[in-house]
């Protein structure tokens, strides 16, 4: 019984096998894949005043920020290619902004964008990613520029603190 195992094996390392290779995914689908998993939507999505999320919105920007500790308030913006939203940024720039945070004016985002998290993308997935992003309907939605600790906020934010010792 053990010879009998061990000469299917061997016999199965080396009979020529066939290698299959998947269809390439089309990058659009992995991209909307992609933007699901990574939870654009949970902080770009635009929401009605009763939190539930405005989806025919898609990702034109976050009604509500977030209020970090010394660094001030920040609303998610819109990543539609409307001029309001990536419609003037290359596809380079896109990425940068992804996965290192720096936007296209110098700028840092603002550190509740996890582009850390971002930065391992492959140049595949971050091509998809961004060529879903620029594949979606431009919808004109300006959001609030963030505004400095202790200012009055534009529009409701979340006030983010950290835990006690």
């Amino acid at each position: 019984m053990t010879l009998r195992i061990l000469a299917l094996a061997t016999l199965s390392l080396i009979i020529p096998t066939r290698t299959v290779h998947a269809a390439p995914p089309d990058p659009i689908a992995r991209g909307a894949y992609l933007a699901r998993i990574m939870d654009c939507a949970g902080c770009h999505m635009p929401r009605a005043p009763d939190g539930i999320p405005v989806v025919e919105k898609g990702l034109a920007g976050g009604t509500v920020g977030f209020e970090l500790p010394g660094l001030g308030t920040f609303w998610p913006p819109n990543l539609t290619p409307d001029k309001t939203g990536l419609g003037d940024w290359s596809e380079a720039e896109i990425a940068t902004a992804i996965t290192t945070g720096v936007l296209p004016d110098g700028r840092v985002l603002a550190p509740v964008m996890p582009w850390a998290s971002y930065a391992a993308l492959n140049a595949d997935d971050l091509a998809a990613l961004v060529a879903w992003l620029r594949a979606q309907p431009p919808i004109e939605n300006p959001v609030p520029e963030p505004v400095a600790p202790g200012a009055p906020a534009p529009a409701p934010f979340y006030r983010v603190t950290m835990p006690a010792p």
